[in-house]
């Protein structure tokens, strides 16, 4: 089988129509659609059903499709050990990581380590959905529960907690809660039946506040941890954020210190075959000495954490 048709083969199957797939292999659509022509009358089966709306994978389409993917993946995995042959890291590192995380933990620090090591050429991956690490989906995952698939390394980067912040403007109009019974009179902001948090009891503050008052409902219900940091930020209400969440810049301060919320550990998780990857050994450390610094406040623990006479309460 030709390998030229093949690479064409996979790519639109991935792409889903001769244009897009063209546009990635900087062919022209015709190109495309002769190679596809060409490999079908090869293996004398068609492998695409053709439609206005784009292609779709024929029963042998899909069976050559898995065998390509899995080809190039392994072919994607030799040529990442090929390159950890020299001295210093260079190449392709595609990290995934939640998008709470990686908008405001990550992304923040990412400039400082391509000024170590400009020769990486960095992809970051924000998605709340797991991507396949066994398929090369991504090199490097930083993942808020333990990896569920097997055959991956995974390290302990932090073990991190649920407290209760509130922006100063929310404080300012609506005053601050003394003790947790006073959480009933307040404007609460909690994670929706459709959120993937990484803990169980992801609305322990809500439960707090319903010992004092059964009945008591939420301003506002979301599915999504940075969508309920921006709302928080906003001034709509209080909420339970994990301490990742606090840039140096953000203007929330933890209210109610003696409340403290469920904990969780972040992991480092790549594949086995990636396990002497100088890129990956490097980014970990970085990721590493970042935690460890005292101007982190994830391994410090420190939050502002405010007392009512700071507004006159």
């Amino acid at each position: 089988m030709d390998w030229d048709k093949l690479r064409v083969f996979h790519a639109v199957a991935e792409a889903g129509s001769f244009t897009h797939a063209g546009e990635n292999l900087n062919l022209s659509q015709s190109a495309v659609s002769r190679q596809i022509s060409a490999l079908e009358e090869s293996v004398k089966v068609p492998l695409f059903h053709r439609h206005a709306r784009g292609l779709i994978l024929t029963e042998q389409g899909e069976l050559l499709y898995r065998t390509a993917h899995d080809v190039f993946a392994k072919l994607s995995m030799a040529e990442a050990r090929i390159r950890e042959s020299k001295e210093r890291p260079s190449g392709p590192l595609k990290v995934t990581t939640t998008v709470a995380f990686g908008s405001t933990w990550l992304t923040p620090r990412i400039n400082e380590f391509l000024e170590r090591y400009p020769e990486i050429e960095l992809s970051l991956v924000l998605n709340d959905e797991e991507l396949d690490l066994a398929m090369r989906e991504a090199d490097v995952a930083i993942r808020m529960q333990p990896p569920r698939q097997a055959d991956l390394v995974q390290r302990q980067l932090m073990t991190l907690r649920y407290h209760v912040f509130a922006s100063p403007e929310y404080i300012k109009q609506f005053g601050i809660p003394k003790k947790p019974e006073d959480l009933k009179d307040h404007r609460l902001i909690i994670y929706g039946a459709d959120a993937r948090p990484p803990v169980s009891n992801v609305n322990w503050m809500m439960a707090v506040a319903q010992q004092f008052k059964p009945d008591m409902r939420p301003i506002l219900k979301l599915n999504n941890i940075y969508g309920i940091f921006r709302a928080t930020e906003s001034g709509l209400g209080i909420s339970a954020l994990p301490d990742y969440l606090l840039p140096a810049d953000s203007n929330l301060v933890r209210i109610l210190p003696e409340l403290e919320g469920p904990s969780f550990d972040a992991y480092f998780v790549y594949p086995e075959e990636l396990r002497h990857s100088k890129r990956i050994a490097v980014f970990r450390d970085f990721l590493i000495e970042e935690i460890q610094s005292p101007a982190t406040n994830l391994v410090a623990g420190l939050f502002s954490c405010v007392s009512t006479e700071q507004y006159n309460l």
